[in-house]
């Protein structure tokens, strides 16, 4: 992977003390898999919370990471906090420093940053992975097969989908970008299309996934999970 790079993980929480215990576990065994090289700061920002998300947080995190405290309300504007205080515990250079953001309710893969940090060292600035689900079991019979269905991955393994779950950004095209925009909801199209916008290189690969709830009521307002919403509705064929 050649110079040393600095991985910073992001993750949004909100009342997620049932399903934050498995991300945290995935990251982790992400994080062992790097190199020794590579250095890791995980960043957890708990935002609007009345469960104990933090507690949680900073009892699996003990020195791997962080527990910040929000009252943003608005998933873009906590991701922009997780980022800018990642960036304030690094004093590295910024095209060294990798922003590797999923969601308290996801699952990564082992070779998760292994993946994105090969991938960074071609010059690319920022990846989109994609998502699967967990469970169908909330939802109606036969959305399993629309998900599948209409979840469209190309022929050459890129794909149009934009998932802040997903979601690597090189520190220095981050903060050219202008970082997370503090929306409710769709900050992750917005900080994909700004990308876009300033020149950066930018790769969807479909074989990049990581595992998300299939819960009926997200988060965030029109997120993934009022997608799967919609699948429901959908007849079958």
């Amino acid at each position: 992977m050649g110079a040393r790079w600095h991985v910073c993980i992001l993750i949004p929480a909100r009342n997620e003390e049932e399903l934050l215990p498995r991300c945290l576990q995935s990251v982790d065994l992400a994080c062992a898999a790097l190199p020794t090289s590579v250095t890791t700061d995980v960043i957890v920002a708990v935002d609007s919370s009345t469960d104990r998300t933090r507690e949680i947080a900073e009892t699996i995190l003990m020195d791997r990471g962080t527990a910040i405290v929000s009252e943003a309300a608005a998933v873009g504007r906590t991701r922009a906090l997780a980022a800018e205080t990642a960036l304030h515990r690094y004093n590295g250079p910024l095209r060294r420093c990798w922003l590797a953001n999923t969601d308290a309710d996801c699952c990564v893969p082992r070779t998760w940053l292994i993946d994105q940090l090969a991938i960074a060292s071609e010059n690319v600035d920022a990846i989109a992975g994609t998502v699967d689900v967990d469970s169908f079991r909330d939802h109606a019979f036969g959305t399993h097969e629309q998900f599948r269905r209409t979840y469209l991955i190309h022929p050459d393994g890129s794909h149009p989908h934009v998932h802040g779950a997903n979601l690597g950004v090189r520190a220095d095209a981050y903060l050219r970008a202008g970082g997370w925009g503090s929306l409710e909801t769709a900050e992750d199209h917005d900080l994909w299309n700004r990308l876009l916008e300033i020149g950066s290189s930018r790769r969807s690969i479909g074989h990049m996934t990581v595992v998300t709830s299939g819960r009926r009521i997200g988060r965030a307002p029109h997120g993934f999970a009022g997608a799967l919403m919609a699948l429901n509705e959908m007849p079958t064929c």
